[in-house]
């Protein structure tokens, strides 16, 4: 049986089916979810919530929207980036309470003003891209879009945005480092 059988089948709570479709993707998905996260051990558990998500929604797949698969490693990508974002997070939060915890206590109004200054800055560098790229880097940094989320958004091929992206960081990244 195909995963878009199997799928339809575990929406309507068969736990054979379910099984069946376990054996089918639980590779595919692990491996995605592995070029992503890296880590083996992060790879497994976000594996393991992904296939306990497909049991829990599996109603929510529309087989005229693509195929089982497809919709089984898009679920997988966004659970998988969801996680390496939440880790960068977690390691900035911990970065951040280990220097404050370091330092004495520091001016407010002086780490404000810094902070609007340094705003100011990457603003102006931003209004030196093209409209292109800065629409781009702006979905995906600002917004937090993936490359394939922000070429769907902008109906643009996924390379194009990637190139968009190389360029405007590029040029990002020269006009920032004037700043330091």
């Amino acid at each position: 049986m195909e995963a878009d059988e199997l799928l339809m089948l575990v929406a309507d709570g068969d736990q054979k089916a379910f099984e069946e479709l376990y054996g089918l993707v639980s590779g595919p998905v692990f491996g995605l979810v592995r070029r992503v996260v890296r880590d083996p051990a992060q790879s497994e558990e976000v594996t393991q919530e992904v296939l306990l998500e497909l049991w829990r929604s599996a109603a929510r797949f529309d087989p005229r929207r693509g195929s089982a698969l497809s919709w089984i490693l898009t679920v997988a990508h966004r659970r998988a980036v969801d996680r390496v974002r939440s880790a960068r997070a977690a390691g900035e939060r911990d970065r951040r309470e280990a220097r404050r915890a370091r330092h004495p206590a520091y001016d407010q109004v002086a780490e404000e003003v810094e902070a609007g200054l340094e705003r100011e800055w990457v603003r102006r560098c931003l209004d030196r891209l093209t409209a292109l790229q800065r629409q781009s880097v702006t979905l995906a940094y600002y917004d937090g879009y993936t490359y394939r989320e922000v070429a769907e958004r902008l109906r643009l091929p996924l390379g194009t945005v990637k190139t968009r992206m190389r360029d405007g960081l590029g040029r990002l990244r020269d006009c920032l480092g004037g700043a330091a």
